[in-house]
């Protein structure tokens, strides 16, 4: 059964992730030994809306990104697209989950073949997937007008006669070519200067708009999130520590790694300058994470209970739910400060 259509309405999900997990076997290593880059990551993905991934380096984000589309392949945990749950036996085949969810990636250049000209670029994904010469052709014009470019100029180009942010427009372009319903944009505009990631954020809320898009956002620019996000999904080690509507997160952050992020950013007033690290020490070893809550090696307000038993991350029941993996956050896990917070 692989429908394409709107099947399950407005207030369905479009995705479910379902303790997604990916482990990587370390070569040379000890035998057995293991990097958990993605260790039970759960979360919903609301029709519309735009979910921003912020983290580290190296907390899983994109590996996040490639499990959602099956690039690597999930050790265990399950997949829903509206409904259906993704696999080869059964609901929505891997295939057909390509066919609504495309991919725009960090590196613009490595994403472009540089011996193919632009429009044959955008056209090659509708012609793979069944339309003729001229209607791909029709549809890379149509898409590159929307990305604000002129196919008449840009179209015979190649990637080398591109700037950064045209190269990126291409990609954005290429992906809405074959008429996605989901978009995954990873570290899409991290590589852009300030002044053409603005636009390029700006070509991003229009084309969701017009396309009706949902997007899956991720970043390490906290800024560039809370311009574009809907809701935040924070992560640390491979796991969720926290997830919230945008204004919830960046006003009331509830996991003390969430307040350290905000607290890292550059302020603004040269009178309030930000005089110590907010977060010392480095993230602990993938490969042999800390026992019961990650972030605790690194937590001033960690205690027995931190080491004993991991945090559960809890239940949302609709896009306003703001949660956190913390037992600081749970008045019955025995930590002290579980009752002066709610």
């Amino acid at each position: 059964m692989e429908n394409l259509s709107d099947r399950g309405g407005p207030a369905q999900p479009l995705l479910i992730a379902k303790d997604l997990r990916k482990h990587f076997k370390v070569k040379g290593g000890a035998p057995g030994a293991t990097v958990r880059a993605v260790d039970g990551v759960s979360f919903t993905i609301h029709k519309g809306e735009t979910l921003g991934i912020v983290g580290e380096s190296g907390c899983g984000k994109s590996t996040l990104a490639r499990l959602l589309l099956h690039l690597i392949e999930p050790d265990s945990g399950e997949l829903v697209f509206d409904g259906d749950p993704v696999g080869e036996m059964r609901g929505i085949s891997v295939n057909a989950l390509r066919r609504q969810v495309q991919m725009v990636f960090q590196d613009s250049a490595s994403s472009l073949n540089p011996r193919m000209p632009v429009r044959d670029s955008i056209a090659f994904g509708p012609h793979v997937h069944g339309k003729t010469k001229a209607e791909s052709s029709r549809i890379a014009r149509d898409v590159l007008v929307k990305v604000g470019l002129k196919p008449d100029l840009f179209g015979p180009r190649y990637p080398h006669e591109l700037s950064g942010g045209q190269k990126q427009r291409v990609n954005i372009a290429r992906a809405l070519a074959i008429e996605p319903r989901m978009v995954i944009l990873d570290e899409a505009v991290s590589a852009l200067d300030k002044s053409v990631e603005a636009q390029v954020l700006n070509l991003l809320r229009a084309l969701k708009e017009n396309f009706n898009l949902t997007y899956l956002f991720i970043s390490h620019d906290l800024s560039v999130v809370r311009y574009i996000s809907d809701r935040v999904l924070v992560m640390y080690l491979g796991a969720v520590v926290e997830l919230g509507p945008v204004n919830e997160i960046f006003s009331r952050p509830k996991h003390p790694y969430t307040v350290a992020l905000l607290a890292s950013r550059p302020s603004m007033d040269p009178a309030n300058r930000i005089e110590e690290p907010p977060l010392t020490g480095d993230p602990p070893s993938p490969i042999d994470p800390p026992s019961g809550c990650r972030f605790r090696t690194r937590c001033q307000f960690a205690e027995t209970v931190c080491a004993e038993v991991q945090p559960v991350l809890g239940q949302w029941n609709d896009r306003d739910s703001h949660i956190a993996a913390c037992h600081m956050r749970d008045p019955a896990s025995g930590h002290s400060r579980a009752t002066e917070v709610n």
